[in-house]
């Protein structure tokens, strides 16, 4: 509220409080009253000039007189006003002109420094691929104690001569298989029906989603990774193989790539992690099958037991040997200390094994074959004592159950095909949508839960056979899945280049 002066009812400029009256007046005005009358202009009451009370105001601004008052001031007013709208339009033109020769200038040295950027890294692969190459003959030199020397001195090149001659099943290796059996069996016995404390529940597998996803462990000019496999004991440590022809071992806990296998001349199609070693084995179209140490990337082993593209690969429970298949219709059973052929074995009735996989107990062992058999083998005997039949196409993936009943099988038919090796039928098909692909199959190490990959990953309760999870995160067909100890995560790998991980 502004104040306001009670004898010339304007603002004040120099307010004063009269304590007569109470009212407020202009200084000067109330002081010449006072000199007249000698008393207060509203109540007659006497009052002095030194009883007027200051009152502090911030000063009053009046309004400028106008200045437009006539039509031509007014136009001319409008005029300036637009030539100064003119002259701010022209600077921010000016500016707006400049900014974008900056930005320009800027994305033309952004393509520049991405090319530079891309041929660097061009330059380090085929410097890392260089390395890799000289790698198995510099170890060859200075291996560290108890690491095996490579069979051959010019494997990194893919030149090796394995002996096509077969060394046998003797007495000595037929009882180490029977007694190993013999131990994995009481331990089935005693562990019972029992799973794990820590084995992720039901629910918790419905919970699962993506924590993370690693698409730099194989080359992106050849993209696509072709198999997939966790170590058993520290299952931080996952293997792959890919499109690249090399394998790489990676730690999901680090996120680091531990090692870059290089040496197949092909794709690198299967991979086994040993449950107990630091060592893998691979195998690839190029007809070979190689064992590596791990921490110094090297070859230890170069099996050349096949005529053919590798297609399947299994290693024993005792970690000494190795099961393989072929297009050239032959299963072989090698030792991968020594790098011998123990036996080599032709299933004459098939046009190509495609897959194999060894039973929990390590005495028999499941292939696959093009034309839509799956064929139970014993190994001592080295002959085929059951065949399955009721798929339709090559039998893509098997996987035995750890409880040592159950066989899951697929093929490019759109189903998994469970089997009761006690009573050696078919018990149980879970059909998926048409064009399904199925590219690999795994139990979890409890027998509890059964995954697949292909058209996407999906996690089924075992028993009931019930479908938990679907994870469709991969851009392009799934080729890979593997279980963590207890079920604690889901790794899977896929033709877009990434290695998946899944958990809660």
């Amino acid at each position: 509220m502004s104040l306001c002066c009670a004898i010339s009812n304007e603002v004040p400029e120099h307010p004063v409080l009269s304590p007569v009256s109470g009212s407020i007046f202009e200084r000067r005005l109330i002081e010449k009253y006072l000199i007249e009358n000698g008393v207060d202009p509203i109540n007659g009451k006497e009052l002095s000039a030194d009883m007027l009370i200051e009152i502090k105001t911030s000063a009053v601004i009046k309004p400028k007189p106008p200045s437009a008052t006539s039509i031509p001031a007014i136009l001319k007013t409008l005029q300036d006003e637009w030539d100064a709208v003119m002259l701010h339009s022209f600077t921010q033109r000016q500016q707006l002109q400049t900014a974008r020769q900056e930005l320009s200038h800027a994305l033309y040295q952004h393509d520049a420094a991405c090319r530079v950027i891309a041929r660097l890294q061009k330059e380090v692969m085929a410097a890392r691929e260089a390395l890799a190459t000289l790698k198995p003959q510099a170890g060859a030199m200075a291996a560290p104690a108890g690491v095996q020397q490579p069979a051959v001195a010019a494997e990194a090149t893919g030149v090796a001569v394995q002996p096509a001659e077969q060394a046998g099943m003797t007495a000595e290796v037929i009882q180490k298989l029977q007694e190993k059996a013999t131990v994995l069996t009481q331990e089935r016995k005693k562990r019972g029906r029992t799973v794990p404390e820590d084995l992720i529940g039901v629910d918790a597998i419905r919970g699962f989603h993506t924590i993370s996803s690693h698409p730099g462990l194989h080359s992106a000019s050849v993209p696509g990774i072709l198999s997939l496999d966790v170590h058993s004991s520290d299952t931080s440590k996952i293997l792959t193989g890919g499109n690249d022809r090399n394998a790489t071992v990676f730690n999901k806990d680090t996120e680091q790539v531990v090692a870059i296998l290089k040496g197949h001349t092909k794709k690198v199609t299967r991979v086994i992690y040993h449950p107990d070693e630091d060592i893998v084995l691979t195998a690839s179209p190029d007809a070979t099958i190689r064992v590596w140490n791990v921490p110094v990337s090297q070859t230890t082993q170069l099996l050349r037991v096949h005529d053919g593209p590798v297609t399947g690969l299994s290693l024993h429970p005792t970690g000494d040997y190795v099961l393989s298949t072929s297009t050239d219709q032959h299963w072989a059973f090698s030792d991968i200390r020594s790098g011998r052929l123990l036996t080599k074995v032709i299933d004459q009735a098939s046009t190509g094994l495609t897959t194999a996989q060894f039973h929990p107990d390590g005495l028999i062992f499941g292939t696959g074959t093009a034309d839509s058999q799956v064929k139970i083998w014993d190994l001592k005997e080295q002959s085929n004592v059951a065949n399955f039949a009721g798929h339709s196409g090559p039998i893509t993936a098997i996987s035995f159950s750890e409880n040592g009943y159950y066989l899951a099988t697929a093929a490019d038919d759109a189903c998994v095909k469970l089997w009761d090796l006690r009573k050696l039928k078919n018990f149980k098909t879970l059909q998926l949508d048409d064009n399904f692909e199925i590219k690999d199959l795994c139990f979890d190490q409890s027998g509890t839960y059964l995954a697949l990959a292909g058209t996407d990953v999906r996690v089924y309760l075992c028993k009931q056979w019930q479908e938990l999870k679907v994870f469709n995160d991969h851009t392009a067909m799934a080729t890979g899945v593997r279980f963590g100890r207890n079920a604690q995560y889901i790794a899977s790998t896929s033709m877009d280049r990434t290695l998946k991980i899944y958990a809660l």
